[in-house]
């Protein structure tokens, strides 16, 4: 029995050995079960978040190109209304400064007119009060009258050719820069 009990205490050394060995495979799965918990997280925290792309120079210059190819005609086309609506106020502006000056010229017209009457008035005056010095008498208070009267035709028709000359430089003036801005628009 002695083979016997030799073998069955190297079994028993053997399954002693067995159950050291599993023992220390739990520990070591428990140990690996922890640190194999966090990986998750580990995976977040250590992959790299890309905030801003980096793109290649080619990619950026077409891009670039295709978008101010795209821009281009609506920024041309913008242009020309600014400058088409810019000459229209300017224009605008300078047949108003023509206008004011014909008016103001007219106003100009109108107070010389208010003096020129004053004048009239004052030689209608002298004409009746010599008319009536002389009583009326002969043909040579008749011929004064009536030169006088004429005299007044004469200045008042004097006055108006003046006022029209004037208006109408006024108006040539305001045709030549409608003009001329005309030219310039085109």
């Amino acid at each position: 029995m002695s083979a016997q009990s030799q073998s069955l205490s190297s079994l028993s050394a053997s399954v002693s050995s067995l159950r050291n060995s599993l023992s220390l495979l739990d520990s070591s799965i428990s140990i690996l079960d922890s640190g194999i918990s966090d990986f998750p997280r580990l995976k977040k925290v250590l992959s790299s978040t890309r905030h801003f792309e980096l793109t290649p120079h080619t990619t950026l210059q077409s891009a670039q190109s295709s978008l101010a190819s795209e821009l281009s005609p609506a920024i041309t086309t913008l242009l020309t209304r600014a400058e088409i609506y810019i000459s229209k106020l300017e224009r605008k502006q300078n047949n108003l400064i023509a206008r004011s000056e014909l008016l103001e010229g007219r106003l100009e017209g109108a107070g010389e007119s208010a003096k020129g009457l004053r004048k009239q008035r004052s030689l209608d005056r002298l004409v009746k009060g010599r008319g009536m010095g002389m009583g009326g008498k002969g043909m040579g208070g008749g011929g004064n009258e009536e030169r006088a009267l004429r005299l007044k035709a004469l200045r008042g028709k004097k006055e108006r050719l003046g006022y029209v000359v004037e208006r109408l430089t006024l108006q040539s003036q305001q045709r030549q820069r409608q003009l001329r801005m005309s030219v310039a628009a085109t």
